[in-house]
């Protein structure tokens, strides 16, 4: 047992003074953090409000078209042949023109360059929400406080709310719970195979440089394998938490110190639009219709959200992560070792590196499956079967799992672990002292075969 210690100190010390590993401890962070910080930044950077004139054949959207922070609408008194020859000298952005026909649902948006699909959403929006009203009022003779009313309480809201075993109700968000099992899931995957990687990668290095034939003369091979699982495994859990501290403390910095980029527009600019025949103030706005309605869903969906995060049980999901995350990685690191043992170099391992990666890679095909019924026979069997349940049980977690189909996932996948353990150690102490020679599987099957 000491020697396991040593190797496991030994491993788990070489690796985290290696330059690669301060180097992807601090990169990891930085780009996790990029991924939240750089798309605040580009938006602010982009935040430029474009300049649009309106030839109105119709009379419909005249002095009506309201104007954001993004799009500054400019009502003109000119024809569309005047108008597109001035454009430029104008100094607008675009020019929108609204032929008169039967039903003005249909305008065209002159440019001199592209102006993004912002800007088009906003006009085809706000042309929208005003040719209902005039049908509404002008034509079918509504009343607007009627229609008004009917909106504001049109929302369909549905509490999800489960009853455990216990009668107990409990709220359940199955939005946030797809999120959080299938980032889970991802997460163990990529770890597992990883860090199991390095395993492989560690053990055909030594072989290599027949480092291992010292090492063994006072450590027996079983031993070695053993301390070099768990020791890189300490390594991934090390890292991994450097990252989530690090990552956190990185967004949370920038955050404090440029709180303007991740502001949400909750206005627009007071708008002061001149015509071309005048300079009289055309109109001011505070917010939009179209803004108003915008902001009430997205502070209301801000809202579902966090009381969705609350009826998450983190500590559960943090406890079966940090199982299943080491149970994966032992089950697999071992066959991982197995391959680097078998073969003298890295191009080598791709003829048995498939058996292995397709549970993998099934279990992630299979989580849209999951997710969709994560009770049903499919998620129960394969949260069951040790090689995929590592992935497809985090993805259950959060819907909420049984006890005991719980214990009797983690009960297989510590026997998994053990079987594959065994199989792995007799690979590797054949393996290990092998050189020059091209491993087939039926001498592979010769080594299981072995007695000790």
């Amino acid at each position: 047992m000491s020697n396991i210690k040593y190797i496991i100190k030994r491993e788990y010390t070489t690796r985290v003074r290696k330059r690669s590993f301060i180097v992807m401890t601090i990169l990891g962070p930085i780009l996790m953090a990029a991924l939240m910080i750089v798309p605040a930044i580009i938006s602010h950077m982009s935040d430029e409000q474009k300049t649009i004139g309106i030839v109105d054949e119709s009379g419909i959207y005249k002095g009506v078209m309201e104007s954001n922070s993004d799009v500054k609408f400019v009502d003109l008194e000119t024809s569309i042949e005047e108008a597109k020859a001035n454009l430029n000298s104008n100094h607008f952005d675009g020019l929108l023109y609204i032929p008169k026909n039967g039903i003005p649902n249909r305008a065209y948006l002159y440019t001199t360059k592209q102006l993004g699909l912002g800007v088009k959403s906003h006009v085809q929006n706000n042309m929208k929400y005003h040719l209902e009203r005039y049908f509404i009022k002008d034509l079918y003779n509504i009343d607007l406080d009627s229609i008004k009313a009917i909106e504001s309480n049109n929302k369909i809201v549905i509490d999800h709310r489960t009853i455990n075993e216990a009668g107990v109700e409990e709220e359940s968000s199955t939005e946030i719970n797809t999120i959080l099992g299938l980032v889970a899931g991802i997460i163990v995957y990529f770890f597992v195979f990883m860090f199991g990687s390095q395993v492989m990668r560690g053990v055909i290095e030594e072989k290599s440089n027949r480092i291992v034939e010292v090492i063994i003369s006072s450590i027996k091979p079983v031993h070695l394998m053993f301390g070099k699982i768990i020791g890189i495994a300490f390594v991934g859990l090390t890292q991994f938490l450097l990252w989530i501290v690090l990552t956190f403390v990185i967004v949370t910095a920038f955050q404090t110190s440029q709180p303007n980029l991740f502001e949400t527009k909750s206005g627009s600019k007071e708008i002061t639009s001149t015509t071309s025949k005048s300079n009289t103030p055309l109109r001011e706005t505070s917010l939009t219709k179209s803004d108003q309605l915008s902001n009430i869903k997205n502070q209301d969906m801000m809202n579902e959200v966090t009381d969705a995060l609350k009826t998450v049980n983190f500590g559960v999901m943090i406890s079966m992560f940090l199982f299943y995350f080491m149970g994966g990685y032992l089950l697999y690191g071992s066959l991982f070792a197995a391959i680097g043992s078998a073969v003298d170099n890295e191009a080598d391992t791709q003829q048995f590196m498939l058996p292995i990666t397709i549970p993998l890679i099934f279990a992630l095909v299979m989580a849209q499956f999951v997710t969709n019924n994560p009770s049903g026979p499919v998620a129960f069997w394969l949260s069951i079967i040790p090689f995929t349940s590592p992935i497809i049980m985090m993805i259950r977690i959060p819907f909420g799992v049984p006890l005991p189909e719980i214990i009797l996932s983690m009960t297989l996948l510590v026997f998994g672990f053990v079987f594959t353990t065994w199989l792995a150690a007799k690979i590797y102490r054949t393996g290990i002292l092998m050189y020059g020679k091209k491993v087939s599987y039926r001498e592979l099957w010769k080594w299981l075969k072995y007695k000790s």
